[in-house]
Parts: C-alpha cells; structure tokens; sequence
C-alpha cells in the first residue's frame, strides 16, 4: 500500500485535502471518485509526509509544452519502439531527456499512467492541451492494431509539414508586418502629433480644409480625445470575439466562413482532403478496419462542417455502401477525380496505396499553389500599406495648395 496527498473537487465546488491509502494511482482514483469527488492533484507520499516528487496534476502547471517539444517526442518515441525499447522504458528515457522542464513533467505524468495499467491512448487524452483528439485517436489506433510505432511516425510527419507550413507563411509575412507596424505608428504619430498643429495654422488664414484633409483631422480629433476608450473598446471586441470562437456554434460559423472565403477556403478544403486520405491509407495499410480508421481519419479534418458530412458518409459506409459512393455528398471535399480514383482503387484492393498516393500528389500540388497564393500575398500587402501612406500625404499637401492661394 502506498500513500497519497490528494487535492479534489468537491460537488459544492469547494477544494478538499487530505491522505489516502492505496494500492495505486488507479485505486486511488477510483476511491476518491467513489467518494464524489474530482481529483485535482494526487502525489505520492513518503512515510514522513513529504512528497517524493511523483506528482500527478490534472490541472494545468503554468506550463505549456511546445509544439516542438511535442513533436520531437512522437518521433523519438516512435525510434524507440520501432527498435524493441519497451513502452514504460521508452517513456522513462525520454522524460529524462526532455527539452523543456514542462516537457519532462508531462512526460512524467505520461509514464506514472501507462505503468499503472492505464494505455498510452488514454494515459495522453488526460492533457488535451497537449495532445489534439486526432493524436490520440491515432494513437489508440495504433496501440489496437500493434502498430503503435508506425503510427507515431506518421504524426511525426503530419507535425513536420504542419510546422514547415507555419514557417513559411510567417516568414513570408515578416516583412508586411514590419511594414504595417512602421506605417501605424507614423500614422498615430501624425494624428496625434502634427496633424492638429497644421489644422491651427490653416486657421489662421480664414480658408476651410478640403473634404480628405476635413476626414483625417477629424480622425486625429477621434484619436486624440478618445484613443484610450477605442483601444478598450478594440481590445474588448477582441476578447468576446476570441471566447465566442471557442463556443461550439462560433467554431462553427467561422469555419463555415474560412469555406467560403475564395483561394483560401479551397486550400483549407484540399489540406483537410490530404490528411484525411494520407491517415487513412496508412490506417488501412496497416490493417485497421475500414469503420474504426474512418472514424480516426475523421478526426484529422479539423473543420467541423466537413467533420459532420463524412459522419454521414461513414453511416453509408456501415449499411454497405462502397466507400468513393458514399464520399460522394462531401463535393467541397472530395473532387470528382479523386473519387473516381478512391472508385477504382477499392475494385482492385489497392485502396491504402492509393490513398497515400493521392494524399502526396495533392501534397505537392498545393505546395505549389501555397506559394503563389503567398507570393501575391506580399505585394498586395505592399500596395495597402502604399495606398494608406499616399492617401494621407496627399490629404497633407492639398491644404498647402490653399494656402498658397491665400497668400496671394
């Protein structure tokens, strides 16, 4: 028996502390919710009280591991297993090599579940805010199948080209941004600064200001009386927007609207169609059943509205129909030529090569069409940013005319 300090949730909402005694962490979970209560920590103790530095939290440290730290975890897992390293030992290694204090933790609490007879799978759905529900659906595909390595190497590669195509639109975009930056503060300093000492002086010549000149001086009013309350009110616009979006029926609308934006939305659809049909493929490759690896590629989407239309394809699919029929109602999803190549490939029981096959071929083609999309991005930026500075310099040089005309 072992002791533990435990810190739960009562049903009032209050917090409860106190020692239990257990066979394990498991036991000793199960007792505390028998007792209604939410387990908040639960740290095993010494016989003097002190804990021996084995805690368990399932609330959250202050720490979050980084998606780096998270990826290069798959992969060097994935290494390990592949190599005969047992699961428990693989897990012990790689917490004590971590790359970030909060990776080693959470690696940690990793490993005092899976040796306490709790599956990887459900041992990582315990930190959703590490582990995305596509990851641990695949990883529970994995562990099912006994294929668990050849899983964590394919999420390995879903996080290289995640991250790889984060790289390239923030570095595409450095450069706008500075821009942008340096413009808005030119722009303040002219509204707050300049802009109401030229309007005093034009005064002074009995002229009235042109109508673009009338419009910026009323901007630098607005800026200048009321800057601190349009800042609150931005910044409290901002904050609703961001707690709406995380609401299910906001995730939603915006993803329904990501859809609908032009370029984008198509690009959003085909990255969505390549993860789906790569996890797939690999999922069947391996021997997953075709209704369990629909349900966990399902899971890579990401887009809610496509989520829900191949739920009802996977309902098609368990009454018997042929899987590139029942794709077929996710149009947005799935173009007709790669449902006549899903088509073929299901006669000819090549389905999983054929999946992967289609999911590199997309791959390379949206490479391609990423690039452009970003390479214009830049010089529209570049024209936007032109066109703000241009219209305030010609709403600063059509009073100097007048005041010419004034002066003669």
């Amino acid at each position: 028996m072992a002791a533990y300090h435990y810190r739960a949730l009562q049903a009032d909402g209050t917090i409860a502390e106190g020692r239990l005694d257990a066979g394990g962490r498991q036991e000793a979970y199960r007792r505390l919710e028998g007792r209604g209560l939410n387990p908040i920590s639960l740290t095993e103790t010494t016989a003097s009280g002190t804990g021996d530095g084995r805690a368990f939290r399932l609330g959250w440290r202050g720490k979050k591991v980084t998606f780096s730290a998270l990826e290069a975890f798959t992969r060097q897992l994935s290494s390990l297993l592949a190599a005969g390293v047992p699961l428990s030992k693989a897990l012990q290694i790689l917490s004590g090599e971590a790359s970030t204090p909060a990776a080693g933790e959470k690696w940690k609490e990793i490993h005092s579940l899976v040796i306490d007879g709790m599956s990887l799978a459900d041992a990582m759905a315990q930190s959703p805010e590490t582990f995305p529900r596509v990851y641990v659906a695949m990883v529970q595909a994995g562990e099912t199948g006994g294929f668990l390595d050849l899983v964590l190497s394919q999420i390995a590669e879903f996080q290289a080209r995640e991250k790889e195509l984060r790289s390239k639109i923030m570095s595409a975009l450095i450069y706008p941004t500075v821009l942008m930056t340096l413009a808005i503060g030119v722009l303040v300093f002219l509204l707050v600064f300049f802009i109401p000492r030229f309007q005093a002086i034009f005064k002074d010549f009995g002229g009235s200001l042109p109508m673009l000149t009338q419009f910026i001086v009323a901007a630098s009013k607005l800026v200048t009386k009321y800057g601190v309350f349009v800042a609150a009110g931005l910044g409290l616009a901002f904050f609703l927007l961001r707690r709406w979006l995380q609401t299910d029926r906001g995730r939603r609308k915006w993803q329904q609207l990501v859809l609908r934006i032009p370029v984008v939305g198509s690009l959003n659809a085909r990255f969505a169609m390549t993860r789906f049909c790569r996890m797939l493929g690999t999922l069947q490759g391996a021997g997953v059943p075709l209704i369990q690896a629909l349900r966990v590629s399902r899971e890579s989407i990401g887009n809610q509205t496509l989520i829900d239309a191949v739920t009802v394809s996977i309902e098609r699919v368990k009454q018997g129909s042929p899987l590139a029929a029942s794709l077929s109602d996710c149009e947005i999803l799935f173009p007709k030529s790669v449902l006549e190549m899903i088509a073929v490939a299901e006669e000819t029981g090549r389905l999983d090569k054929e999946l992967v096959r289609v999911a590199t071929v997309t791959d390379q083609d949206l490479d391609r069409r990423l690039r452009t999309s970003v390479a214009l991005a830049e010089p529209l930026l570049l024209f936007l940013i032109a066109g703000l500075i241009g219209l305030i310099f010609i709403g600063m040089v059509l009073p100097i005319f007048s005041i010419q005309e004034y002066i003669k």
